[in-house]
């Protein structure tokens, strides 16, 4: 049974959504502040987290940043503004998802799924995606830099794949938001843009010219690493 954490105030809606996602094999826990939030991620190591922006004391955007600086685990914000500038804030401090209040449960089930599908999938086993300075582990989901590991989101491996993969190819944001699953790309094709600027930054690659990823001004993106005899 899949472990979430839900970070909300409001206990109520909390209890109900306990009940509901247990028919669906996902064990809610649930806290109703910042800090019995941080408390219970310790405690209960959960699959996932679910985050309200609006909390009393620290918001969910300040409990996100602090849990940026040492877990990547999937985070989906809940917010129950309808501005879009608060999903792009959530997206920029590393949240991997985003869903609006009020919202139907089994869409928040599908969203919770979707995420945790993403974080668990392993993909094909052919081994090393190996370019010059760049390493992708597929089996292990993990990234090197000149030999030091790169910690990333669940969201931003996934894009830094689909990239990598089709190597050379311009990718527009709508194929890649395609391509990743979750996002609701009608409404946040600037997510895209965040995400790069995110992982461009946790690879070391925001410097002129660009090593890694290049931005193609008016379509989209295409991965130019070199790659290695291994890849």
């Amino acid at each position: 049974m899949a472990k979430v954490l839900l970070i909300d105030d409001d206990r109520k809606h909390s209890e109900l959504l306990q009940a509901y996602l247990k028919r669906f094999g996902i064990n809610l826990t649930c806290a109703f502040d910042a800090e019995q939030g941080f408390r219970k991620l310790s405690r209960e190591e959960p699959d996932l987290l679910l985050l309200d922006i609006m909390l009393p004391g620290k918001d969910g955007f300040e409990i996100c940043r602090e849990i940026r600086k040492s877990s990547n685990i999937p985070i989906i914000m809940l917010t129950a503004r309808g501005d879009v500038i608060d999903r792009v804030s959530g997206l920029e401090l590393g949240a991997d998802d985003y869903i609006g209040k009020p919202f139907e449960p089994r869409e928040l089930v599908a969203r919770v799924q979707a995420t945790l599908r993403r974080a668990e999938q392993a993909g094909p086993t052919v081994g090393n995606l190996q370019f010059d300075g760049l390493t992708i582990d597929t089996e292990t989901r993990s990234v090197s830099v000149d030999g030091k590991m790169v910690d990333l989101t669940s969201m931003e491996y996934e894009l830094l794949v689909i990239l990598a993969r089709r190597h050379g190819r311009k990718l527009s944001r709508d194929e890649i938001l395609s391509e990743l699953r979750g996002i609701d790309a009608a409404i946040l094709t600037r997510s895209v843009d965040i995400m790069i600027s995110r992982i461009r930054q946790k690879l070391g690659d925001s410097a002129k010219p660009a090593r890694f990823i290049q931005t193609i001004w008016g379509r989209g993106y295409s991965f130019i690493g070199i790659p290695t005899t291994d890849a």
